[in-house]
């Protein structure tokens, strides 16, 4: 019976020294969700639309960037629905996102998103516009009041002092359409009169369908700056329709717009790159993964493109 029961220790006693707390070394992390050492980095990107132009070049920025890089993205449209933003935000949490990408439909409206990431210690990098509240790793956009302004001071050089102008506006609640407005302000406000301004929602078919009926309100117009390109383009047409030569400029330099200018179509237009926001965005939302510091503000330069 002795021996039996030694036989039984001694296999009990085998089996506790095969066992260890520790995990073996292929399930072993280092933290970034994968076994080899690398970081395994997920960026999920919202769009506002991606009905227009300037953002799928954004997005197609952000894609470049994201291979260089070695990044898996999930790509959601918007469709300019802040409401749906808000739900495809929660959505991309949930998918286990590293970090979050974000172009606003709606500055406000998509605080309370940025502040459920907040909640998770999910990182926040905005596009173009940004969150009215709620903590954002950084803005990365162009100096859109500095565009504004840009605007403002060609039209004076155009038109001349106390010129008569109408202004097509973004979308109410957008960051890029406050500043933008206040930029222009900042220079029409003392040099030129501003006989209308309406939103058209940085919508082609607005602009058209806007500047039709502010045409026939204001016969005595001068000069039109529409807050984008996409509006400026669908005042053209309403413009050449009423047979008036009137001088328009937009802003972000989107392709159309570019090619409006060389047709000698659309005057002007104060030019982003959308590309370029879209590759700084990932490369700042890697340096905020990687513990790294960033400025508030990534600024992507501007310039003014006309035909002259």
């Amino acid at each position: 019976m002795r021996k039996i029961t030694t036989i039984v220790l001694l296999v009990t006693l085998m089996l506790l020294s095969a066992c260890t707390t520790d995990a073996p070394e292929w399930s072993k992390s280092d933290g970034g969700g994968n076994a080899t050492g690398e970081q395994n980095i997920k960026l999920g990107l919202s769009i506002s639309t991606l009905n227009n132009p300037f953002f799928v070049a954004v997005k197609d920025g952000v894609m470049a960037e994201a291979k260089n890089q070695g990044v898996e993205v999930i790509v959601i449209d918007a469709q300019n629905d802040s409401a749906k933003q808000s739900n495809d935000v929660e959505d991309l949490m949930q998918q286990g996102v590293t970090a979050l990408l974000i172009n606003p439909v709606d500055s406000a409206a998509i605080s309370t998103a940025v502040q459920s990431a907040n909640g998770l210690n999910i990182p926040v990098v905005t596009l173009d516009r940004s969150a009215d509240n709620g903590e954002v790793a950084t803005l990365v956009a162009s100096d859109n009041v500095a565009g504004g302004s840009m605007a403002a001071e060609y039209i004076v050089e155009k038109v001349g002092e106390g010129a008569k102008v109408i202004e097509l506006e973004g979308s109410p609640g957008a960051s890029a359409t406050r500043e933008r407005g206040k930029g222009f302000h900042e220079i029409a406000d003392t040099q030129l009169d501003v006989i209308a301004k309406q939103t058209a929602n940085f919508d082609r078919s607005n602009g058209l369908t806007v500047m039709e009926n502010l045409l026939q309100g204001n016969p005595g117009v001068q000069a039109v700056f529409a807050h984008n390109d996409e509006m400026a383009l669908g005042a053209i047409e309403a413009i050449q329709s009423s047979g008036k030569n009137i001088p328009i400029i937009g802003f972000d330099g989107n392709d159309d717009a570019l090619k409006s200018i060389e047709e000698g179509k659309l005057t002007g237009t104060i030019a982003q790159q959308p590309a370029l926001i879209g590759q700084l965005a990932v490369q700042a939302a890697k340096d905020v993964i990687d513990g790294k510091e960033v400025e508030k503000l990534i600024a992507a330069p501007l310039k003014l493109v006309t035909k002259e």
